[in-house]
């Protein structure tokens, strides 16, 4: 049987099935829908018809080419052109360590990328990198051209956030670098120190001492960055609060090494100068000073950032901590556990 031969007009076929069926107007209704099905299922092409001229075409210039399809934000790593990865210009990283990109693209090279990093999509077809610049830029080194990566749908603010928070978590940012991207939580995103240390697993004072350090002249806020000083050596400095002197008490540290301990001693003796006769009933006292006391009043030192002195008489005496501003009160009440507003 040849294929069901296709009708035009709605009137034509009507009579047809009339004439066929009668005039019941619900059967004649009944096998329209049965004709119609039929002629969809079994019409077919004849297969001397000559084909559509855009299917000629592409016969003669090959297939068109395909959009290619951006890849879905999910929580699955896609393989990821390299290229098409852009650098996240709000990286709080600032200083990258050769030697160990270069191990790492070392690693990348013989296994892999371990971990994916975490891009966003831009337009165009391309990606931003949110986590993961270290593997990003040793994949470039190891010459590969996909990296994994898992793709997050963030608006600019979330993006900001997770890499700066990502970035505070982890063990190798220099003391500057973590100061301004906890400034810049605070000043971009209203957090207050205590959100700032729950986001970042930190503790609060820790926070707040942080942030102090960008008001080191710039000099030494360079010098800590570069290593050559360490948080602790900055963060006392801070008690000279002139920056002249700040300067210059930098520079003698530097060049004479100090330590932390002997910066301490150093930078109290510039704002409270003693007489010989007090500095030596201080040092007999500090030896004469039980042990564990003294151990104490050093962690309290190294903790606040402030001068401690514990007087201890068998057991029974007084702490007592030297403050100079508001922001060193409300230090040693953040490490009391106390809400500062």
């Amino acid at each position: 049987m040849q294929g069901a031969r296709r009708f035009r007009g709605s009137g034509r076929t009507t009579s047809i099935y009339r004439a066929l069926s009668g005039p019941g107007v619900s059967e004649t209704r009944s096998m329209q829908k049965e004709v119609f099905t039929m002629e969809a299922t079994t019409t077919h092409v004849d297969p001397k018809r000559r084909p559509a001229l855009g299917k000629g075409i592409e016969s003669l210039l090959g297939p068109r080419p395909q959009a290619a399809v951006a890849p879905e934000a999910s929580g699955k790593p896609l393989e990821i052109a390299l290229e098409l990865i852009e650098r996240n210009p709000n990286q709080t990283r600032s200083r990258f360590d050769e030697a160990q990109l270069a191990e790492l693209a070392q690693s990348i090279a013989a296994t892999g990328v371990v971990q994916p990093v975490v891009v966003r999509e831009l337009s165009g077809g391309r990606y931003q990198l949110i986590m993961g610049e270290r593997r990003w830029r040793a994949s470039q080194t190891a010459g590969k051209a996909t990296i994994p990566a898992i793709v997050r749908q963030v608006s600019d603010e979330q993006a900001l956030e997770m890499t700066i928070v990502e970035n505070l978590q982890r063990a190798d940012l220099n003391p500057m670098e973590q100061a301004r991207a906890f400034e810049r939580l605070s000043r971009e995103f209203k957090l207050t120190q205590e959100q700032m240390a729950t986001r970042t697993g930190k503790d609060r004072a820790s926070v707040g001492n942080f942030i102090r350090l960008l008001k080191l002249p710039v000099s030494i806020q360079g010098l800590v960055e570069s290593g050559m000083l360490s948080f602790g050596h900055a963060r006392t400095l801070l008690a000279l609060e002139s920056p002249e002197r700040m300067e210059a008490a930098a520079a003698k540290v530097n060049t004479l090494a100090m330590s932390v301990r002997q910066t301490e001693s150093y930078v109290q003796g510039l704002i409270h100068p003693e007489s010989k006769i007090k500095n030596e009933k201080a040092a007999t006292s500090a030896e004469a000073q039980d042990p564990n006391v003294h151990e104490a009043q050093d962690r309290l030192q190294r903790r606040l950032g402030l001068k401690v002195r514990i007087e201890d008489k068998k057991g029974k005496g007084r702490v007592i901590i030297e403050y100079s501003g508001v922001e060193d009160f409300d230090a040693i009440l953040s490490a009391l556990g106390e809400e500062v507003g």
